[in-house]
């Protein structure tokens, strides 16, 4: 181990024994502004691909419902996924749809092409290598956000190496029910969203709607985006359950793009490119059919259309580009939930097929009137997996999975001016995975588990080929998937009626990883690496004055073998911190002052750490909420807050990198504020 965890260990293993120690008092339950860093008891799908008691997954969960999000005044998902423990969120340019989330040490650079998006069970990630359009998922369509940290490669296959971030959406129930919720801000920032949802006799339904602007904090780093997300379903008995949800989204954006120190030291708003934007349209269809096979078991079946529509115009590196992706799929599933020998057993087998076809048009100028070089790409997957729970005792759970997985990816690019076949080629990868896991319940709220698991990565279209109209394109018949070993151990206890504490420890050891090298011009399988860390939260609530939740990670990232062992893995910051307080006061105010902290690390492609570090930093934020019970007009009741982000107006970096020309630099935004009104009807 390159570092010694101990160091990382001394102020958590202080809190827990100072939390097992302490005299256990009565305190009142929770008030409803509180969220706490997990629920004992709370029902998650993202674990097991069925729904499961958060208590019963081998694995560190997060679950952030419909009322978090709306009381925290957020306006995308990665602001709500930033603060909770083992995630740094990042971005370029300060916007939202360009949000990168990383997991467990894997670093901003590309490490969210290790972490599973879904909308309702279906993946988001795209084919290439281009991230996750966050914007894609309007706030007021969600119901909640399932956070599952660690491998699940066995579930998920391709890419569910670091962790799982399943997005839910509302479902009507009963009479209807409205809300609509306006939010102001610096540098011309306005979100409005509204959702009605309900039933009627067999049939629900729900429509929500979203519009988000903002001129950003960084000159020409506007970014605007329009959504809408509905869904219909119908429940004619308790054995058949037919749904169709669709959600649809358009946004624009600018880039400003990276500076250097002294542009920095003389105006870190400024945009170093002034003519660098894209615009994307999205549409996602799924249909989803439950039915219940009495004794002999349930199958579900998801039946899934997307279709992604990108228009990038990079004047600064003279690209102009129009990519067209389509996504089929069908991912039907079988759970048999019966005793076995007198104990509970649960056995789910599923069979995941998807066929992403990538159309990319290159042209000469922004007009988009003359092109230059097409490429056309196509990636298939199967998979076929088994995972089993059983019941060893009352208290212990023994789950064993497996999976087998083939990808077949072929393409071609060819010169429209001179009418040459750049590349016309194929490749096949097979991944395997399996996984172990043992649960052992103690106490009314408490775990301990433990989980090995192997895992695996098929390289992203642009990674297996290079299509980007520069004269060594080429499709990399030579390029192998990721593989890898995940090692994981960690409990969730309640040494007091009101205090929770989280303690997860993983290892990591990959073999195989892709990354550029900007040397030879390609993407390659790197040395081997490990990433390692430890995780913990803690969660309290004091009577009904306030409520503390805290987390810190500890991790670290590093080339086992090669020219740059033992060098780190670059940005990857080694201690990560959050603390909340929210104290509860008169007149239904709640003021909720919060830290963020995030230490140094290296610029992204300083892999053999020549480089100086990014500065570590500390922001504040405070906000005050307003959450009356009584209802305006006798018709909606009211929520409101206002809020100041880095109150100290902390001038930070979050992201840079090291580049031929020097180091580059991403400043983040300094003080800002922002407020806004929610009615529930």
């Amino acid at each position: 181990m390159k570092v010694s965890l101990q160091r990382g260990l001394v102020f958590i293993v202080l809190l827990i024994a100072w939390g097992i120690e302490s005299p256990g008092c009565a305190y009142a339950q929770a008030p409803e502004t509180a969220r706490p860093e997990y629920r004992m008891g709370e029902v998650v799908v993202t674990a097991t691909r069925d729904a499961q008691e958060v208590r019963k997954v081998p694995a560190n969960v997060t679950v952030i419902t419909a009322d978090d999000i709306q009381k925290s005044g957020a306006t995308s998902v990665p602001e709500v996924l930033t603060g909770l423990v083992g995630i740094n969120v990042t971005s370029y340019s300060g916007n939202a749809s360009q949000s990168i989330v990383d997991m467990r040490a894997f670093g901003s650079e590309a490490g969210y092409l290790r972490n599973v998006v879904m909308l309702d069970g279906r993946r988001l990630n795209r084919p290439d290598i281009s991230g996750i359009n966050w914007l894609e998922i309007p706030l007021s369509e969600i119901e909640r956000i399932e956070v599952v940290r660690g491998a699940n490669s066995v579930l998920y296959g391709d890419s569910a190496i670091a962790g799982s971030i399943n997005i839910i959406t509302k479902r009507g129930e009963g009479k209807p029910k409205g809300d609509a919720t306006f939010i102001g801000g610096s540098y011309n920032t306005y979100n409005g969203r509204a959702g009605v949802r309900g039933s009627a006799d067999k049939v629900y339904y729900a429509l929500n709607g979203e519009v988000l602007t903002s001129s950003g904090y960084r000159d020409r780093s506007k970014f605007t985006t329009e959504s809408a997300g509905g869904s219909v379903g119908y429940n004619p008995t308790d054995a058949l359950d037919v749904s169709l949800a669709i959600t649809a989204n358009k946004t624009d954006n600018q880039f400003p793009g990276a500076l250097t120190q002294a542009q920095m030291n003389a105006n870190r708003k400024q945009a170093q490119n002034p003519d660098d934007d894209a615009s994307s349209t999205f549409f996602d269809a799924n249909l989803l059919a439950k039915t219940v096979l009495g004794s002999f078991g349930r199958l579900d079946a998801n039946l899934i259309y997307g279709r992604r529509e990108v228009t990038s115009n990079y004047a600064s590196f003279a690209s102009f580009t129009k990519i067209d992706i389509d996504t089929v799929g069908a991912t039907p599933r079988y759970i048999l939930d019966k005793k076995l020998f007198g104990f509970d057993n649960k056995l789910t087998v599923g069979f995941d097929f998807y066929q992403d076809k990538l159309d990319k048009d290159t042209f000469a100028n922004r007009s988009q009137a003359t092109r230059t070089y097409e490429a056309e790409l196509k990636r298939q997957t199967m998979g076929l997996y088994a995972r089993d729970e059983f019941s060893i005792l009352k208290d212990l759970i023994l789950a064993l999975g497996a999976r087998t997985e083939r990808a077949d990816v072929n393409g071609s690019e060819t010169n429209l001016a001179t009418g040459i076949n750049v590349f016309d080629a194929e490749k096949v990868h097979k991944g395997t995975a399996w996984e172990g896991s043992l649960t052992y319940l103690f106490g009314e709220k408490s775990k301990l588990w433990g989980k090995y698991a192997t895992i695996y990565r098929f390289p992203s279209l642009d990674q297996q080929a290079s299509y980007y109209a520069f004269p060594f394109d080429s499709f990399l018949t030579d390029l192998e998937k990721e593989t890898g070993k995940s090692y994981e151990v960690g409990t969730q206890v309640s040494p007091m009626k009101d205090l929770k504490l989280g303690l997860t420890f993983y290892l990591i050891d990959m073999e195989d990883e892709i990354s550029y090298n900007p040397v030879t011009f390609r993407n390659e399988n790197l040395d081997k690496t490990r990433h390692q860390g430890v995780e913990f939260s803690l969660d309290w609530q004091f009577r009904k004055l306030a409520r503390l939740y805290a987390n810190y990670t500890f991790q670290e990232a590093f080339f086992r073998e090669g020219a740059n062992k033992d060098k780190d893995v670059p940005l990857v910051p080694s201690h990560m911190a959050n603390a909340a307080l929210e104290i509860y006061l008169p007149w239904s105010l709640t003021l909720r002052p919060e830290v963020r902290y995030v230490g140094e690390q290296y610029f992204g492609s300083d892999n053999n750490n020549s480089a100086t570090k990014l500065d570590s930093y500390t922001i504040v934020n405070l906000t005050l909420r307003y959450q009356p019970d009584w209802k305006m007009f006798g018709v909606a009741k009211p929520s409101a807050f206002v809020g100041v982000e880095n109150l100290f107006n902390k001038s930070y970096v979050p992201v840079g990198y090291e580049t031929f020309s020097g180091l580059s630099y991403y400043p983040a935004a300094e003080i800002n504020f922002r407020g806004g009104i929610s009615l529930y009807f």
